[in-house]
């Protein structure tokens, strides 16, 4: 009888296989790859937005990750590949970490809810820097690339504009605030407070100030539309 020898594989497996990603098992070298992916975005970012797409050289942007721009090319076909990839990326943090459409936030129980709500927002786009180089980004590419246009438009009105309108429209569901155009109350609500946060970003040392003004807005706002 030919005896068979079981090979114990577990040192190979522990080596080779990392964690599992939505139930697939992630191997080495997939997940170097998925880091170098991540280190490139994160460089892109912080040079796109400093730059602008046109004054961002991949060589440069290679040598500050410590790689060949050969090398940058196994990971991404070319400087629009990275570019797509980079607001792929930020469309999907922006809507975890922000809110979208898509994400409503829960409606308010009490009208220091809404300013509550609303100061936990501006602090995440405020202070998170990720969102702040997306916000560069976007202000500086929005006159040369349409989905960049696109997105400026969303994430600095119509999105914003939209996600209130079911917040105030839900309020008065709540009767916290009285009947009105829940459309017109949310631009008239969100178009001071971005320009506010633009002002941050323009001149960071009056951050400070401008948080403070734009609670006082809230705060004034739902004393208006509360008739309180």
């Amino acid at each position: 009888m030919i005896n068979l020898i079981r090979l114990d594989m577990r040192p190979f497996v522990r080596y080779n296989i990392q964690k599992r990603t939505n139930g697939r098992i992630l191997y080495r070298g997939e997940i170097l790859a998925k880091d170098t992916k991540e280190r490139i975005l994160t460089a892109a970012l912080e040079m796109f937005s400093q730059k602008g797409y046109e004054g961002t050289n991949l060589r440069e942007l290679a040598a500050s990750l410590g790689m060949g721009k050969s090398s940058m090319y196994r990971h991404f076909e070319s400087k629009e590949d990275i570019w797509n990839a980079l607001l792929d990326e930020l469309i999907a943090y922006y809507a975890a970490h922000f809110g979208s459409t898509e994400h409503l936030p829960p409606v308010p129980d009490s009208l220091e809810g809404l300013t509550a709500m609303t100061m936990r927002m501006v602090n995440i786009t405020v202070y998170d820097e990720k969102i702040i180089m997306t916000r560069k980004l976007l202000t500086i590419e929005q006159f040369r690339d349409d989905r960049a246009r696109d997105l400026a438009t969303k994430h600095f009105l119509t999105g914003l504009t939209e996600m209130f309108t079911y917040v105030f429209e839900g309020m008065m569901d709540k009767g916290l605030i009285r009947r009105d155009d829940p459309a017109m109350l949310a631009f008239a609500y969100i178009t001071p407070i971005s320009a506010l946060i633009h002002l941050c970003d323009r001149e960071p040392e009056k951050t400070s100030q401008a948080m403070e003004q734009i609670e006082a807005f809230s705060r004034y706002f739902v004393s208006v539309v509360s008739g309180h």
